[in-house]
């Protein structure tokens, strides 16, 4: 090998990049102690940035395109090496490929809740997840602030500090939309854009944007999903005395699962025919009884006795259904039952009176009692 030879190849005629990975931001050209040819070919590909750096010090960028390295074309790196007068000499200094496309499918999530104050549940924590794409926007801030002499900057080197970002902006970005917890579905794509925003605007100065952030699912705890649940099926449901009768269907629907024995599988089952009955005829607006499967008439639940209670002299009896009760009542008798406000006699509780007129009168007094007429009488 001649001396011209030894001196070509120790002289770098094209400078390039061609990637051939899906996640490097930042390459360093392998230079190592070669020369840069002056008027040397450098090529710029669609998404791509050059960077030459002199000494630690950022001298010329040049966007997409072919260039011819002359002193014309690299200004302030001609001022940093002295070229005042166009010295045409090999030159060392290092060049930086920054990547400008959209790094896409990178993911965030929160690893502990975020609280925020919902106008109508109050106090909720959320937890969301989704992906993000950046992008870099200023390639001498990036060198500057990330990159440093890093030879190959990757998205995983940068991935984790974006996240943190992004879930410590997630609080202020849901509570500044002021939307109910109800409705943050609707609006996820509303905030996305106004997180993305705000995040560009924080990473601004190490050259960094973030085009498009993407919230795939915001959740609550499991004890608020059940409570909405729970809200959801009364809304289903109906009034109150519905829900409680539909609560009521799902105990008996547990107590018949119970691997207990076959008495409370009966009792679940004639209960739940019962309540499942209560459901129908209020839904038919209590026209009767609906027939069951296969035609058959399926009766109404009987009717809840009532239970009252009887005052004698200073202690209470009772309870005693109405049977029960027409043989210790009179027309003086203290009666008290659920609805009342309190005690009253028997002859003026009006529901009563059938069972006073069944009620016979007292005996006469017997021979030789205290209160029988005597002979002389």
């Amino acid at each position: 090998m001649g001396l011209m030879d030894k001196i070509r190849g120790e002289i770098i005629d094209i400078i390039e990049w061609l990637d051939d990975s899906r996640d490097t931001i930042v390459w360093r050209f392998p230079r190592y102690d070669n020369e840069i040819k002056m008027g040397a070919k450098l090529i710029v590909r669609e998404s791509q940035v050059a960077v030459f750096v002199n000494e630690g010090s950022i001298a010329d960028a040049f966007t997409p395109g072919t260039y011819t390295l002359e002193t014309q074309n690299v200004p302030i790196l001609s001022t940093l090496k002295g070229w005042k007068y166009g010295f045409h000499s090999p030159f060392k200094a290092e060049v930086y490929f920054i990547n400008t496309r959209q790094f896409t499918d990178l993911k965030w999530g929160t690893q502990n809740p975020v609280i925020v104050r919902d106008p109508e549940f109050g106090a909720v924590r959320l937890r969301a997840f989704g992906a993000f794409s950046a992008r870099v926007v200023d390639a001498s801030k990036l060198l500057t602030e990330l990159v440093g002499t890093d030879p190959q900057f990757r998205t995983e080197e940068v991935q984790e500090y974006l996240r943190q970002i992004t879930v410590s902006r997630l609080g202020t970005a849901l509570a500044a939309a002021r939307i109910p917890l109800l409705d943050l579905a609707a609006h996820q794509d509303t905030i996305g854009l106004t997180l993305a925003g705000t995040l560009s605007e924080d990473l601004a100065d190490i050259g960094i944007e973030i085009p498009k952030l993407v919230i795939e699912n915001i959740s609550v705890p499991p004890e608020v999903e059940e409570a909405l649940d729970k809200r959801s099926q009364m809304g289903i449901v109906g009034d109150l005395d519905r829900y409680t009768q539909f609560q009521t269907a799902n105990a008996i629907e547990d107590a018949a699962n119970n691997p207990g024995g076959g008495a409370g599988e009966g009792f679940g089952l004639g209960l739940g025919m019962a309540a499942g009955q209560r459901l129908i005829t209020g839904a038919t607006g209590g026209q009767g009884a609906a027939p069951a499967a296969g035609g058959a008439a399926v009766p109404p639940p009987l009717p809840t006795e009532e239970q009252w209670f009887v005052g004698v002299g200073s202690e209470r009896q009772g309870p005693f259904d109405r049977a029960a009760l027409a043989s210790r009542l009179t027309p003086t008798t203290l009666v008290w039952r659920a609805g009342m406000a309190q005690w009253a006699q028997a002859q003026q509780v009006p529901e009563l009176a059938d069972v006073l007129r069944s009620v016979p009168p007292p005996l006469p007094p017997q021979p030789g009692s205290a209160t029988a007429p005597s002979a002389q009488d």
